[in-house]
Order: C-alpha cells, then structure tokens, then sequence
C-alpha cells in the first residue's frame, strides 16, 4: 500500500506535541478568515467537520490542506460510523448501521465479527487518506429499544455481542491507523430523550449501571480503546451532574475503579443536555474539572469564542497537563493514498464484504 505524508508549515510559538484542550467547527466548504484565526489559536487543539463541509473528494482535500496550515498539530475528527450517523457519503463507501451486524452475529457470530473488523479498516482507510485523525466511534450503548436517538447505532442490547463486535471493529480501525472513541459512557440506551434537545435523566440504580452498560466499555479498555465520550445524562442514583460534568463518573468511575488512561472528550457542550452548567465558560470549565482531556463547542461560534476566551483569561488552570501525551495518540498513525487504496485487493474486497 502506498504511503503518504502531507506537508505543513509548523508553527514557532508552540512545540509541535501541543494540542490544546477546544475542538470546535467550521460554518462552510473554505475556511474564512476568521476561521484561520481561530484555528491558528494554540489552545484550539481539535476540529471537527460536519456534512456541511464536504462536497467532493477535491475540495476535502484542499479545506485539510488549508486546516493543516494553519495548525499542524491539530486534531481532525468526524462522525462516521454508518448508517444515519455518516457525514462524507458521495465518493465514500456507504457503511452500514451497526445494527446490521448485532443482527448477523444472532445466526453468525464469526462471520459478524469478521465483517465488524473489515468495517472498521474500510471507513478508516477512507478517512486516513484525507488526513481526518479519527472518527468519534463505536457507540457502545446497549439497546433497549427506548431511545430513538441510539436506536440501530447500538450493535446489540446484549453485552457480549456489543463488546465482541466492537472489538473487532476498533481492530480494524487501528490496523488502518486510527483511534477509537467508545461513547457514550456510561450509557445512553436506557432512556428515551435525546440529550441533544433534553437534558435526560436515568434513574436506575448504580449496580445495573455497572453490571450492563459500563461492562463494554470495560471489556475494551482492556483491548485497545484509545478514548470515551460520556454522556450528557444525569444518573440520578449516582450523581446529579450529567456524566461529563461529573468527577464521579470521570474521576471515580473511568480514571480510577476502571484505570481507564485515555482520552476523555466532552460531548458537544452546544447540546441542551449541557446546558445545566450555564454559560459556554461554565460548560467548560466544569467539563474540565470533572476530567475531560478536551471539549466540544460545535455549531455555536459565539459559544465557541466564549469557551476560548474563558480559556485563556482565566482556564489555564483547568487544562490537565496529563492531557497533552493522551491526546496526541488520537494523531492518524499513517496514511494512504486514496487511487491506491482502492486499487488494492483490500479495499474491494471489504467493500464487497460491506457492502453486499
């Protein structure tokens, strides 16, 4: 397979292991000028792009280009995981909801987890021949078949299916140079609101938590998960902030019962399930303190320069200095050529695999 690297102009005022603790977006398919400003700030350390931003494969790769100039350490992420969840769908392979596997691993579990790891390789290649970091998956939720929002993004209700095929799915994302971002911890199935408009609560108690929903996300710390999104959801039994907000759940729960040392991201502090911690400073700096590594402003650029003003008039203090090694493993471990790639015997073969 043929390799590729994509220069930049590094820049002087920062080390080029910075990667500071804000990912925030962008409106449009170029970047403005105000956009290059905001880019260029050393504690903007991740981007994230939405389907707005992609219209061939040309001008992707030009707007990285131009994001990559503007800050070579940067963090480019998206959300691509299949199914209703799958930004750039036009000159990328259409994958399919993970659903599609829970089911197949019911009558064929070897061959679900087959296809789960080929799935994995398939949308990271992909992505990794662009120069996108990482995508923010596998969801890890179990299904109860309550929340509309999870719903056919869940592999399974069932434990070992979800930590099976997940597995084999971040096997193939890292054999194609990608890290996993299992969310969201340490459940979201269960309850029927959806945290991007309700701020919802689950009030079951710790045990079944721990017994059922965290026990994926368990499973695969063990077995290369690389970071955690935590939910915007109150578990009311364990604490009255959302998971994010919450050092229960990040500090107690992930850090230390679990010895979890990877990265924590926020979930989008834009969401209403954010919105208990006030402002866009507040959301910030209770994320931070409750033990995110970095945080979310997406679709809110007033949101996202409070956040970044807060950030560097009074937030430094807040910025664990443990974040920096963590967040710099998200950084693509390779690349590949995109005509090359799908040249490949690979490539057609897990796109045949995938998708008939």
């Amino acid at each position: 397979m043929q390799k590729t690297t994509l220069s930049a102009k590094l820049s002087t005022s920062e080390p080029t292991t910075h990667i500071g603790p804000l990912m925030v977006d962008v409106a449009g398919l170029v970047l403005s000028e105000e956009d290059r400003q905001l880019l260029s700030n050393p504690l903007v350390g991740g981007l994230i792009l939405f389907t707005r931003n992609y219209s061939s494969l040309d001008q992707l790769s030009a707007l990285i280009a131009d994001i990559r100039a503007c800050n070579p350490t940067i963090l480019i992420a998206v959300d691509h995981e299949g199914g209703r969840v799958q930004r750039f769908r036009e000159g990328f392979t259409r994958i399919p909801a993970m659903r599609v596997f829970g089911d197949l691993y019911a009558s064929t579990p070897t061959k679900a987890i087959a296809l789960a790891k080929e799935c994995g390789w398939l949308f990271a290649s992909e992505l990794r021949a662009f120069d996108i970091d990482f995508s923010f998956a596998p969801v890890l939720d179990l299904d109860y078949g309550v929340s509309s929002v999870i719903g056919d993004r869940a592999f399974s209700g069932d434990v070992t299916v979800v930590a099976n095929l997940a597995s084999a799915l971040i096997e193939g994302m890292a054999e194609a140079g990608m890290a996993s971002t299992g969310k969201h911890f340490p459940g979201h199935g269960a309850i029927e609101a959806d945290s991007h408009v309700a701020l919802p609560v689950d009030n079951r108690p710790f045990c079944d938590i721990e017994t059922r929903d965290i026990e994926p996300f368990k499973q695969l710390m063990k077995n290369g998960l690389n970071a955690v999104m935590p939910a915007h959801v109150i578990y009311s039994d364990c604490d009255e902030s959302p998971a994010g907000f919450s050092s229960f759940w990040l500090n107690d729960i992930l850090r230390t019962k679990l010895s979890f040392d990877g990265v924590i991201f926020s979930d989008d502090l834009t969401m209403e399930g954010a919105s208990v911690a006030g402002s866009y400073a507040g959301r910030v700096k209770a994320a931070l303190k409750a033990g995110c590594d970095m945080v979310l402003v997406c679709n809110n650029r007033a949101g996202a320069l409070e956040a970044l003003n807060y950030l560097e008039t009074e937030g430094r203090g807040d910025i664990n200095q443990r974040s920096k090694p963590r967040l710099t493993k998200m950084k693509g471990a390779k690349r590949f050529d995109i005509l090359a790639l799908q040249q490949s015997d690979r490539w057609q073969s897990a796109i045949k695999a995938i998708t008939h």
